[in-house]
């Protein structure tokens, strides 16, 4: 149950951080905002690292933690792409499905075993993930989210791309997963030393790609406020993944992290207006049959 709890908040970090990253990539480059998003979740997770206190980290660690930091960041960049040259609900739903498949491959893999509740919930919870994620149209047959007139939304300037929300968001998927299972090797004996690890090697990364491209400029005004607050949601996520992940099975924990689709799609739904379709709907009755399951079958 606590891995339940802990992925749930871990879904709900990540929601709320894609939320508001999508927002500043419309009015900053995707470098500048995974840039100033990464720094800031840097200094969120060095601070709970300090505040735990743990002894110095193993190898084992290290290495994992930077290798999943390093898809993280990949990941980051994909999706924020796709946000910018898609609909939210494009890159997003793809994304969350493939890290949440790919994990559960991994976990079967390395030898997990599910009980049949959670495994049905698990089943679940890829179709909730795609449902609750389904786009809106708006009557003109333009996305509610995505019109420039519609007061109070972002302006957007350009054509939308549904193909590139696509690409972006699978390589984004394959690249969360391997967040997700990097994490869960690195194992929990160094405490938050993997997550630190790996949020840096992820910085250092961005860093490099910001640098190499002329782009190191921080976002202005409200682009740099959601930049900002996209790492103070981000890095708890992970923190609170880490955690899950190391109570229970990596399938379980990546499944549920992944339902943060969510929680952007609501948080659009309250801040831009958006409308919560059947599909949606349904997509948001079954990712709750999907935990519930889960939560009553147990870590197996």
């Amino acid at each position: 149950m606590l891995t339940v709890l802990l992925s749930l908040l871990s879904a709900a970090g990540y929601g709320s951080s894609d939320f508001v990253a999508g927002l500043a990539t419309r009015r900053a480059s995707v470098i500048r905002v995974t840039l100033l998003a990464e720094a800031v979740s840097v200094a969120v997770v060095g601070a709970a690292l300090a505040v735990t206190g743990a002894g110095p980290p193993s190898p084992q660690a290290v290495a994992w933690g930077s290798a999943a930091g390093l898809a993280g960041a990949g990941g980051a960049l994909a999706l924020y792409l796709g946000f910018r040259h898609a609909a939210f609900s494009v890159a997003g739903p793809l994304s969350a499905v493939g890290a949440a498949g790919f994990s559960v491959l991994a976990g079967l893999l390395l030898g997990e075993r599910p009980t049949a509740l959670a495994l049905i919930g698990i089943a679940l919870a890829l179709p909730a993930i795609a449902g609750v994620s389904v786009s809106a149209r708006a009557p003109s047959g333009g996305e509610a989210a995505a019109s420039p007139e519609s007061p109070g939304h972002p302006a957007i300037t350009g054509r939308r791309w549904p193909s590139a929300g696509v690409s972006y968001g699978l390589v984004a998927g394959a690249c969360f997963a391997l967040l997700f299972i990097g994490l869960d090797e690195a194992g929990s004996g160094s405490g938050l030393w993997p997550v630190f690890c790996g949020q840096a090697a992820a910085l250092v990364v961005v860093g490099c790609v910001a640098a190499f491209t002329g782009d190191l400029s921080l976002p202005e005004a409200r682009g740099g406020r959601l930049a900002a607050f996209a790492g103070l949601t981000g890095g708890p996520g992970t923190i609170l993944y880490f955690i899950a992940t190391h109570h229970g099975l990596l399938a379980v924990a990546a499944v549920i992290t992944s339902l943060y689709p969510a929680v952007t799609i609501m948080l659009a739904r309250v801040m831009l207006g958006e409308r919560l379709t059947a599909i949606r709907l349904a997509g948001l009755s079954l990712a709750a049959a999907s935990v519930a399951l889960i939560a009553v079958g147990g870590a197996g």
